[in-house]
């Protein structure tokens, strides 16, 4: 099966994931053997998404090709679904981010094998939410009932698109916080009140009151005409310690990095950062999405 965006899966197979991933991570260090190749398509830069997936194959014992657009035949004018045609021949599974929304979508029409969406533009990054979804899992011990802060430029990230579909879809209580001008995609909130009777709050107003966890986005400052009113956006939606004030004590703060000006330094070293733990727990999780797409 393909995993494109959130919509893609419901409530049992995210389980199904969830528990998969718990088992995969106590298997770590255990050697493994599989005769399955992978293939990297990352069409953007990439650190953990790419790096975690490809750490997550060789733990399951399969092979990773990489691919550099840069060294690649489309330097030489062939087309994208004719690249995909010609990996997807190579391998078993394909995981891929791309800069274009619907990419993945495209390129799933194309491929046999299962695709895997690592990112496509500013619209879904399904495996990020379940890696997030597995962190929460981790920290809090459920997910229904604890009350979600998503904080930043909730209009471009791809992460929370695909959170907050997620959240929904379990129960949990959702504040959008965001600048204004940056808010997350209103059809995507009446979305997910219309199929899960989510409980979803709007603000622009930074805030930690009476959130369980704390969930922070980069403000992206590339996509402002004014650098000045970029600047004074990330000022206004860098979290200190001064916010953490008043904070519950066993406040989770997390983060899909990379993290630029939004979270202070200061505040890696206490309690509430979450965001490196949640970073590794990218690799039992994407072990059991590439054990489940060869699966299902």
């Amino acid at each position: 099966m393909d995993i494109i965006s959130a919509r893609d899966l419901n409530k049992e197979q995210i389980e199904d994931i969830l528990k998969s991933a718990e088992k995969m991570e106590k298997k770590i260090g255990t050697p493994m053997e599989s005769g399955n190749v992978v293939a990297t398509l990352f069409f953007e830069p990439s650190t953990r998404t790419k790096l975690s997936f490809q750490t997550a194959a060789s733990r399951l014992g399969m092979k990773y090709i990489d691919f550099h657009t840069e060294f690649s035949s489309l330097k030489k004018g062939e087309s994208f679904t004719d690249t995909i045609k010609n990996i997807d021949g190579y391998v078993d599974i394909i995981i891929m981010r791309h800069p274009k929304e619907g990419a993945a979508r495209l390129a799933a029409e194309v491929a046999e094998s299962p695709v895997v969406n690592g990112g496509d533009g500013g619209n879904q990054h399904p495996t990020q939410a379940l890696l997030d979804l597995y962190t929460i899992k981790k920290t809090k011990g459920k997910i229904a009932g604890v009350n979600f802060n998503l904080v930043g430029d909730l209009k471009h990230a791809r992460t929370m698109h695909s959170l907050l579909y997620f959240l929904s879809m379990f129960k949990a209580n959702v504040k959008l916080i965001s600048p204004k001008g940056l808010e997350l995609d209103p059809e995507l909130i009446d979305e997910v009140k219309e199929k899960f009777n989510a409980k979803v709050e709007i603000s622009n107003e930074l805030s930690v009151e009476g959130a369980d966890v704390l969930y922070a986005c980069r403000i992206q400052a590339e996509r402002f005409a004014d650098p000045y009113e970029a600047k004074r956006v990330q000022k206004e939606f860098s979290i200190t310690a001064e916010h953490l004030k008043g904070a519950k004590d066993d406040l989770v703060i997390m983060h899909p990095l990379p993290k630029v000006k939004e979270i202070a330094l200061e505040i890696d070293h206490t309690p509430y950062a979450k965001y490196f733990e949640q970073a590794w727990n990218g690799i039992p999780t994407r072990m059991a999405v590439l054990d489940y797409v060869l699966k299902h």
